[in-house]
């Protein structure tokens, strides 16, 4: 074997080795849509998983189906300001080990019955001056916005307000002798 080859190649190991250290390979990674905060891929699976039990899928399709935690931190991100963004994004890192504490499990393994009483719960958390009351007011708030943040997000969306309950302009159709057997579907006039 050429001794340069061989040297070049030794050169390219050893630089390659020098910069594994500082590479980092796991999976967890944050997510770079949302500017202001610092969301991983397992929070937003997270958020995705109690937004779910707020609004779960039946006959019609569910806050995870439309992808109500995709609305959800981008309000966050682009409507609350930088004090609501570090309690929402304190809330959402604390509120596996409250899961935890509470349910005597990881979230996503409990049962929906489980998982809705954790979310009650975890609602009327009241703080005080302590470090784990500031945790408890950071997973209540947490919590009540995404609460708040779901039911919007899924009443905007287009599958609602095109599916479900067509939207129609004001003054909508007038029809002066209808049946209310005859009725179809409800429409909200905006």
């Amino acid at each position: 074997m050429n001794r340069r080859i061989a040297l070049r190649h030794l050169a390219l190991i050893s630089g390659g080795l020098a910069f594994i250290p500082s590479c980092d390979f796991s999976s967890d990674d944050i997510l770079t849509a949302y500017n202001n905060l610092k969301i991983t891929q397992s929070q937003k699976q997270l958020l995705g998983d109690i937004s779910n039990v707020i609004i779960p899928a039946g006959e019609i399709k569910g806050a995870l189906d439309i992808e109500v935690p995709d609305f959800i931190l981008v309000m966050v991100n682009d409507c609350l300001n930088s004090e609501q963004q570090t309690l929402f994004s304190t809330g959402l890192a604390a509120f596996p080990d409250f899961a935890k504490q509470s349910g005597g499990g990881n979230f996503a393994n409990l049962n929906p019955k489980e998982k809705e009483a954790i979310i009650l719960s975890g609602q009327n958390l009241e703080g005080d001056e302590t470090e784990k009351g500031a945790e408890n007011k950071a997973i209540s708030y947490f919590l009540n916005t995404t609460k708040r943040l779901t039911i919007q997000g899924y009443m905007a969306s287009e599958y609602i307000q095109s599916e479900v309950i067509p939207y129609s302009l004001i003054p909508g159709a007038y029809n002066g002798s209808v049946l209310i057997s005859d009725i179809q579907k409800p429409r909200i006039n905006g």
